[in-house]
C-alpha cells in the first residue's frame, strides 16, 4: 500500500496552513502600518538605511515565530539562498518589507508576503497590502484571491496592445542593468505601454487580476518571484524564464504572462543579449 498523501489531504492541510499564514501577514502589516506615514523623508543613505533597518526588525521576528507555528518541519530562506536550487522539503520565502524603499519615502506600495515552497515549487502564499487592506492569496491547484475575489488574467492576444511591466534589479549589478534598459528598450517597440517598478511583486499581482498583461525581470528575489508565480499561474497564466523553461528556486529571470501573449513576449525578449 502507498504511504503518499492524497493529494486531497495536502489541499486540504495546505489551506488550513494558509489562513495561519494570512494572519501572520495582516499582524506585521498592522505594525508596519503603524510606522508608516506618507510625510515620510529620508534625507540622506545614513536615514534611509536606518528607517530600512528599523522596519525590518519590527516585522520579522514575530512573523518568523508564526510562520514557525503554523509548519514547524518548514526551512527559513536566507538572503544566500535565494539564487539556487532548494534541498528537498519545504521552505518559507518571505519578504517581511517588501517595498521597503517605498515604506520608508512615503508611498503606498509596500507589503508583507510569505510563500510555501515544497520540493522547489510554491504551494501557498499570502500576500497583505496594509495600504488599502488587501490580502492576495493562492494555493497550488486552488486558485488565486483578493480578499475572496477570484483573479483571472488577462485575455489579451495582442502584444501590440499590452501593459507589460518590468522591475529592478538588486543594487550592484551592473550587467544586468544593461540588460533592463535593453529589454525596456525592445518591449516600448512591442507593446502598448512598459512600466518599470519596485517592488516586483505588485506589477505580477497586476497580471494575475489582468489589470497588465506581462511582467519580466532579471535577477529577480525569490520571495517576491515565488508569491507572484503562484498568483499568477493559479489565475490562468503562464510563468517562466525567459528561455521558456518552467521557473523555479534558482532561475534567474523570470516572466509571468497571460497565455496568449506568453510567446510573443518571450520572442521580443530574446533579441536582448
Amino acid at each position: 500500500m502507498s504511504s503518499a498523501v492524497p493529494i486531497s489531504q495536502t489541499m486540504t492541510e495546505d489551506a488550513a496552513v494558509l489562513t495561519a499564514v494570512v494572519d501572520a501577514v495582516r499582524d506585521a502589516g498592522r505594525r508596519l502600518l503603524a510606522r508608516y506615514s506618507t510625510d515620510a523623508r529620508p534625507v540622506d543613505r545614513a536615514d534611509l538605511r536606518a528607517a530600512i533597518d528599523e522596519n525590518e526588525r519590527s516585522s520579522v521576528d514575530d512573523l518568523r515565530i508564526a510562520l514557525a507555528a503554523a509548519r514547524p518541519d518548514a526551512g527559513w530562506v536566507t538572503e544566500e539562498m535565494e539564487t539556487a536550487v532548494l534541498p528537498p522539503g519545504e521552505w518559507w520565502a518571505v519578504d517581511a518589507v517588501e517595498g521597503n524603499v517605498n515604506h520608508v519615502h512615503g508611498l503606498p506600495e509596500w507589503c508583507v508576503g510569505a510563500t510555501l515552497l515544497r520540493d522547489n515549487l510554491p504551494v501557498l502564499t499570502a500576500v497583505y497590502q496594509p495600504v488599502g487592506n488587501v490580502v492576495h492569496s493562492a494555493t497550488r491547484g486552488g486558485g488565486a484571491f483578493a480578499d475572496g475575489r477570484r483573479l483571472r488574467v488577462s485575455a489579451k492576444s495582442d502584444l501590440g496592445v499590452a501593459i507589460a511591466t518590468t522591475g529592478q534589479a538588486e543594487a550592484g549589478q551592473s550587467d544586468t542593468y544593461r540588460r533592463i534598459g535593453d529589454s525596456i528598450t525592445t518591449m516600448l517597440g512591442s507593446a502598448l505601454l512598459v512600466r518599470a517598478t519596485v517592488p516586483s511583486t505588485f506589477p505580477m499581482l497586476l497580471v494575475a487580476a489582468g489589470h497588465a498583461d506581462l511582467f519580466w525581470q532579471y535577477r529577480p528575489t525569490l520571495p517576491a518571484a515565488a508569491a507572484g508565480a503562484l498568483l499568477v499561474a493559479e489565475a490562468g497564466g503562464i510563468v517562466t524564464d525567459l528561455a521558456g523553461e518552467p521557473w523555479r528556486p534558482g532561475s534567474i529571470d523570470v516572466i509571468a504572462s497571460a497565455p496568449a501573449l506568453h510567446a510573443a513576449a518571450l520572442a521580443a525578449l530574446s533579441t536582448v543579449d
